[in-house]
């Protein structure tokens, strides 16, 4: 059996276990791209933080894809009693040792004594964003542990201000920036009131097959064939670890990708894959 196939039927083994969890994803607020269409000075800005969603309902911590986090359970134990939406994060560039940290079944303690739960918002509750801001910064300094963080949220004066925060940022190692309006209520969905600010642009696909490497990716995973929205096709051939070549996202998988513009087209030109989505 080549080294594909095993990973392809351990890909399907791995993915089964979604299914027995008896819940699905959460609904949560989810960030529109800023392209200049909003007046800044009506929303917070804080940086993005290239971390893993995660979703904590008081009792459980869970991924976007409702999938459970084991996390220590002295990490879960001194969380507030209350939903609380944000990253794990490790510090910019740190993504992929994050992801095997707070995938792992049997959580590694002194792995996770690095890990930081990014706090952006308060699922379901009442009053304008700058309000819950406000509560996040309570809440997280009553609960006094250095893996509870509030994520600054600063407002801007202008475009001018919120290009050169952003580049900023970049020229220190983060991914970019998170407009959030101010006076809006809690809400869950793509929307508006929630845009990222970003140097490259993401997009989505739906895996609908695995093509064969050659040369030194021989009996691995060469790219993934990938269905748009739109019923249009793209392969990903670049951004996979060794590990994902040998493991590759399954058949059906939505998997997020990276792109710097599009084709005549209308295609993401010199496409990088990122992630598994349902895996956030």
């Amino acid at each position: 059996m080549s080294r594909l196939l095993r990973a392809l039927l351990l890909g399907m083994m791995l993915a089964l276990p979604a299914a027995t969890f008896g819940q699905g994803a959460p609904a949560i607020l989810l960030a529109e791209i800023y392209r200049g269409q909003v007046d800044v000075t009506r929303y917070l800005v804080s940086e993005k933080f290239d971390g893993v969603r995660a979703i904590w309902n008081g009792e459980t911590l869970v991924f976007r894809s409702g999938r459970p986090i084991h996390a220590p359970q002295w990490f879960v134990d001194a969380l507030p009693k209350r939903s609380l939406d944000g990253e794990l994060w490790m510090g910019r560039g740190s993504f992929e040792r994050l992801s095997g940290v707070v995938r792992r079944e049997v959580p590694n303690d002194e792995e996770w004594r690095q890990v930081r739960y990014m706090i952006f918002e308060l699922p379901g509750a009442a009053g304008g964003f700058r309000a819950r801001a406000a509560e996040i910064r309570a809440l997280v300094a009553d609960a006094g542990i250095p893996w509870l963080v509030a994520i600054d949220q600063l407002p801007v004066g202008s475009r001018d201000e919120l290009q050169r925060r952003f580049k900023q940022v970049i020229a220190q190692g983060g991914e970019g920036l998170v407009l959030h309006l101010a006076d809006a209520q809690y809400v869950t969905g793509r929307s508006d009131v929630l845009l990222k600010m970003k140097s490259s642009a993401d997009g989505e696909g739906v895996v609908i097959a695995h093509l064969p490497g050659k040369g030194k990716y021989s009996g691995m995973l060469g790219a993934l064939r990938v269905r748009l929205a739109d019923g249009r096709e793209l392969n990903l051939g670049s951004g996979f670890s060794e590990q994902q070549r040998l493991q590759p996202p399954a058949i059906g998988a939505t998997v997020t990708f990276r792109y710097r513009d599009l084709t005549r087209q209308g295609l993401p030109r010199f496409a990088t894959f990122v992630r598994e989505r349902g895996a956030e």
